[in-house]
């Protein structure tokens, strides 16, 4: 359903509240109206108690529930026929609108006494309702992509102001302030390091899991992190000229773009609204011209009041209800469901690499020792010399030897120097763990091994005992176990897989190789990763996007479908329409069953929902009166009725999917 009065996501959460708060009040006025309605008496065959006024509850309740329940959609109504695209709201407010008058009528003794429906009345708004609060749930938004990039920057910033260190808001920096940033501390605006020099944790914008070296000359970014050392920055940009500030543009106008997508409940409601507006002028016409101006207006407010089926209200509302909690169980949150309705029609499926096809994070993936030295006893040394060190290549080491179960020496007097590596004293050695400024240093060569592993994109650090070069170490994101079967079980499917990221080529295809991957993006700048997607996309492709990272959220949300790892960034998870709550890729896979089921039981319930329309409207309009038979009112009424608990039993169905991402890729890949 569109929603009159609020657009894009911005409300959906408050949106929740009101109609669940609206929903329960209408069900308790609702139950006395119900009860109490002669013609439901009638209907069910109890005889209502004579006590003086009670025949004026229903009119009276039946008013409350029309000016206060309907108001959602009499106001929506009105905004379709001013957009002039008559959907669901004009649908139930047209129901709604004759049902009220036309019993007015009957309570009045104006019209027929068989036109009394209040408690038809009651039963489609409580019912619209409980869609419409089913389905504001399903599209409200948890976290604002907007907030988290904000909660990105640091709340205070240390300004230098002549040789005084003062402590101001981000917010407050002007372009030439010169800022000091402590170790583990935050960036606060974009800048130029004037002193000092740092390992830059940059993933949570570009979404790599390397640190990068920064010095003096360098520009950084509001929001990364210097790991290690502390420096002081020159201030290049502030508000809405910060790279922070692009993505979050970039972010807002891929989702604004993308929520202008037409949804099925109301393109079928659409044209339910025009075939009860024509069937109730035919009705009109045809008995006024035989001659029975009172049968006409029986039959036409008939039509206009059934025209408007319980089920179409809740076909669309329960399967995403039912299909959202199924998928929570698979480990897939779903948070939009324009996501769930698209990812059936995707035929491209976009992953980042750091941290979505590989664990994000480096390790050792190969030792290599000088001959007379052990491996394993080459490992435990670089993981003594790295023990102190918090750095994420040093942490990787110290975890390869625990996870070989190495006994790691003890260490002493240990030394970082930025970019160039680690010192420490162990077993009376002096050892040192670096890169090629460490050998620089010791002026000693590199191994000969290390050229292959350069052209595999990995990091290689050498080790050093007491001046000379014993050994060296490869380091790499791995990658997942589980990559490879999300990518055959995708090609199983038709569906073409693309990796995306900001490495150098020979990393992207040494990953791109391993897996069977069918196209590579490598060396992508971040702010250009939403430019890649419309690339694919003016392809003619439908796109799913899944990935972790800040820099990543633009291109969440430009994408057909965004999946985001649920162990990324609250930006990434913000920016898209369902989160993967696992790190298993596999989990791509879970979404696309489960669109595709889901899809099929919204078809499913449509057709139920119009298929009563498109029989009981012309029957109640008098189609076969030649022959005797007209569909009386409460017949009709409760037929719409049970065509309400098919739409529900067959939602229920989709209980039965196993939505695990190991069942369902195993399932795939047997078809």
């Amino acid at each position: 359903m569109e929603h009159a009065g609020h657009g894009g996501h911005s409300g959906h959460g408050d949106h929740v509240g009101q109609f669940r708060h609206l929903f329960w009040i209408m069900l308790a006025i609702a139950i006395p109206t119900v009860a109490l309605s002669g013609m439901f008496a009638m209907i069910l065959g109890y005889t209502l108690p004579n006590i003086p006024g009670l025949q004026w509850v229903s009119p009276v309740l039946g008013t409350i529930m029309y000016a206060w329940g309907g108001k959602p959609f009499l106001s929506g109504a009105v905004s379709e026929i001013r957009s002039r695209k008559p959907g669901m709201m004009l649908l139930i407010g047209l129901a709604i609108t004759v049902a009220f008058f036309a019993s007015w009528g009957a309570s009045l003794g104006l019209i027929h006494h068989e036109l009394d429906f209040w408690w038809e009345l009651a039963l489609l708004i409580v019912i619209m309702l409980l869609g419409h609060w089913i389905e504001m749930r399903s599209l409200a938004q948890t976290t604002s992509a907007l907030d988290s990039l904000a909660a990105l920057l640091p709340d205070e910033a240390e300004r230098v102001e002549d040789g005084q260190i003062v402590v101001v808001s981000p917010a407050v920096l002007s372009v030439g302030d010169v800022v000091v940033v402590r170790p583990g501390g935050s960036i606060p605006a974009d800048g130029r390091i004037v002193e000092g020099r740092a390992a830059m944790d940059e993933s949570m914008v570009t979404g790599e899991s390397r640190t990068v070296a920064r010095t003096i000359g360098d520009l950084v970014t509001a929001g990364t992190v210097a790991t290690d050392s502390g420096l002081r920055i020159e201030i290049t940009a502030t508000g809405d000229d910060t790279t922070l500030a692009g993505i979050q543009r970039l972010v807002t106008e891929a989702q604004n773009s993308s929520s202008r997508a037409q949804r099925l409940a109301d393109t079928a409601a659409g044209w339910l609204f025009w075939f009860a507006l024509g069937s109730a002028a035919i009705t009109a016409l045809i008995w006024s011209i035989v001659g029975l101006p009172d049968d006409a207006v029986i039959r036409t407010i008939t039509v206009l009041v059934i025209a408007c089926p319980h089920a179409l209200g809740l076909a669309i509302p329960l399967v995403v209800s039912i299909a959202t909690e199924r998928a929570a169980r698979g480990g897939v949150l779903v948070k939009d469901r324009l996501a769930l309705e698209s990812m059936r029609t995707v035929d491209t499926v976009l992953f980042d690499k750091t941290g979505t096809l590989t664990k994000g994070e480096p390790s050792v993936t190969e030792v290599s020792a000088v001959e007379g030295i052990d491996p394993d006893h080459l490992l435990a040394l670089a993981a003594a010399a790295e023990s102190d060190s918090e750095h994420p290549l040093a942490k990787a080491i110290v975890r390869a030897a625990e996870l070989k179960q190495l006994t790691i020496p003890a260490s002493r007097d240990f030394a970082s120097s930025p970019a160039v590596g680690v010192t420490a004293a162990v077993k009376g050695s002096t050892i040192r763990v670096g890169g090629p400024h460490l050998l620089a240093e010791e002026h000693a060569a590199e191994l000969q091994i290390a050229n292959r592993w350069r052209d595999d994109g990995a990091i290689i650090l050498h080790v050093v005992k007491d001046g000379q070069v014993i050994g060296a170490l490869k380091l790499a994101d791995e990658v997942r176990p589980e990559s490879r079967e999300a990518v055959d079980a995708l090609h199983a499917l038709g569906v073409q897989v693309v990796m995306i990221t900001g490495d150098a080529e020979a990393v992207a295809r040494a990953v791109a190789d391993d897996l069977g991957i069918d196209r590579v993006f490598a060396g992508v700048r971040p702010e250009d990763k939403a430019a890649k997607v419309r690339e694919l996309q003016a392809e003619g492709r439908k796109v799913a996007m899944v990935g972790d990272g800040v820099n990543d959220a633009p291109a969440l949300a430009q994408a057909d479908v965004g999946l985001a790892i649920g162990a990324g960034t609250d930006v990434a998870i913000a920016s898209a329409g369902a989160i993967l709550a696992s790190d298993d890729p596999r989990s791509v896979l879970s979404v696309i069953e489960l669109s595709r089921s889901a899809y099929r039981k919204m078809k499913q319930n449509l057709w139920w929902a119009a298929g009563y329309n498109l029989v009981s409207v012309p029957l109640a309009a008098g189609v076969l009166a030649p022959v005797g038979f007209v569909l009386p009112m409460s017949v009709g009424a409760i037929l719409m009725s049970l065509s309400t608990v098919v739409v529900a039993l067959n939602a229920q169905l989709l209980r039965r999917l196993d939505l695990r991402p190991e069942s369902t890729t195993r399932a795939l890949l047997e078809r």
